[in-house]
């Protein structure tokens, strides 16, 4: 195989993970949308509602971390298509749903197909790109795809819905699926596993799923009033009991599901911490930022899909051309430092928009500044994220960092939405008009994402090192070519 013909077909393997990851993004969002559409037709109450977005996180966070063992001991490849397989399959079950139960069974097991494929992406890819330049770019890519197709999912969401039905939202996923899986059995490479032997921990296995299920359960419920506070707490604390059991049976199992020496690696725990951190502030800053733009300017479903199409493209852009480059000369950790920076002055700058404020002076070049930062530090994070671990624990890291950036999400928008609900009840209570007292809501909650930034900010400071042997490698010029050649069939 020439070169060239290397080059594109790795090319080809790229494009085929990530339109994967495109599509488990993207239906994080895109059925936000479609919601409204879907309780009418199918009859939801309020509180079921919720279980369309639920069911989905709920499996999807609960089986990251297995289904990343999964990827170690029976092979990515295998691992992957699987989840391709399975998410696909349930899209068509969702999209035929004619009651709330199918609907709401598809939905689970597309949070099981998105855990199998999400978490060995990253593994295949820092397979298929060994030099670190290589792997620079090819994280750009997948960078502005997890970051920017949250956002995509918005627009998207509200074009599909208004014009062809909630049904597409779904359906869509059936041709990329079909193509991909297609592709990927004839262009993907992956890690050959360890093999059943090298040990699952079916009991860590157990213990893990049902924490981080019933972790995200109880993130998900409080804002809704199905549960009480006392039901919330008991939920909780059996989730961290659960969690703690885990990190027990880890401890001592001959062959745990997650090695806790991956934690020993200070560049691992220092940059999935910040993952947590970064992804709490982008999805909740989200979720706020589209509340502001309907309750406050008034915007419908579509206009609030376009408002937010500056930000991918910004995204886009800088992830694509310019943050391998600037990495290559600077470093991962000076980029995520001045990302950072980016990104808390652009949501301190959201949190001044006023009652009466104008979307292209008010709105718009806070995207274009919180856009610019995301282009810059999730492509460094990760990297930084995935550089400290061996071959053999690939699987496991990207299922870590997977792990990080849903755990972030699904705290950070259980977080900020109670705050800034509670404060606007607060202020109505006082006698404050609605509109003022929900604006004020949205900015406590803009500031506070900022302060998730600054954290993450002050982490990578302080706990990633200055110039490790990976960003070394990055800048050099003759990067040594990898021990053994990744096979593209």
């Amino acid at each position: 195989m020439t070169s060239e013909t290397k080059t594109s077909s790795r090319g080809l393997a790229l494009a085929i993970l990530c339109a994967m990851q495109l599509m488990i993004v993207l239906d994080g969002t895109i059925v936000t949308v479609a919601l409204p559409t879907i309780q009418s037709e199918l009859g939801f109450s309020q509180g079921g509602l919720s279980w369309v977005v639920n069911s989905y996180l709920i499996a999807f966070a609960g089986l990251l971390l297995l289904s990343g063992r999964l990827g170690d001991l029976l092979g990515t490849k295998k691992v992957f298509l699987s989840g391709l397989v399975t998410f696909t399959l349930a899209s068509l079950l969702c999209g035929i749903a004619t009651n709330q139960e199918m609907l709401i069974g598809g939905r689970f097991l597309q949070g099981v197909g998105a855990a199998l494929a999400s978490a060995v992406v990253l593994g295949m890819i820092i397979g298929l790109y060994q030099e670190p330049g290589e792997q620079v770019k090819a994280m750009g890519i997948y960078g502005f795809v997890s970051a920017g197709g949250a956002s995509l999912g918005l627009i998207a969401g509200g074009v599909i819905t208004e014009t062809l039905g909630w049904h597409w939202v779904f359906l869509i996923n059936l041709p990329i699926g079909a193509v991909a899986l297609v592709s990927g059995l004839k262009l993907l490479s992956g890690r050959p596993g360890l093999g059943l032997k090298a040990g699952a921990d079916a009991i860590g296995a157990v213990l893990v799923t049902a924490g981080l299920s019933l972790g995200v359960f109880t993130i998900s419920q409080v804002s809704d009033d199905t549960f009480t506070a006392g039901e919330l707490s008991l939920y909780g604390a059996l989730s961290v009991l659960f969690l703690v059991g885990f990190l027990i049976r880890q401890a001592k199992a001959a062959r745990p599901l997650l090695a806790l020496r991956i934690f020993r690696n200070r560049e691992i725990s220092g940059a999935n911490l910040t993952v947590v951190l970064l992804f709490a502030a982008g999805f909740g800053f989200q979720f706020l930022n589209a509340l502001y733009l309907q309750r406050i300017l008034g915007f419908d479903s579509m206009q609030t899909g376009l408002a937010f199409l500056p930000a991918p493209i910004v995204i886009g852009t800088m992830s694509l051309f310019f943050t391998s480059k600037l990495t290559a000369k600077f470093g991962t950790r000076r980029v995520l430092l001045s990302g950072l920076f980016f990104l808390a002055i652009g949501l301190l700058l959201l949190s001044r928009a006023p009652v009466d404020g104008n979307y292209a002076t008010d709105v718009l070049p806070t995207l274009i500044i919180q856009g610019f930062g995301m282009g810059l530090t999730v492509p460094a994070v990760i990297m930084r994220a995935m550089s400290g671990a061996a071959p053999s624990d690939a699987g496991l890291a990207s299922g870590l960092n997977t792990t990080a950036q849903q755990a972030g999400a699904a705290v950070g928008l259980a977080v900020l939405a109670t705050v800034a609900t509670t404060y606007s009840n607060n202020l109505i209570a006082e006698g404050t008009q609605q509109v003022q007292a929900l604006r004020d809501g949205y900015s406590l909650g803009f500031q506070l994402s900022a302060g998730f930034v600054l954290a993450a900010w002050l982490v990578t400071f302080f706990v990633l090192r200055d110039k490790p042997a990976a960003d070394q490698a990055v800048k050099s010029d003759a990067a040594a070519a990898p021990a053994e050649p990744v096979v593209i069939h």
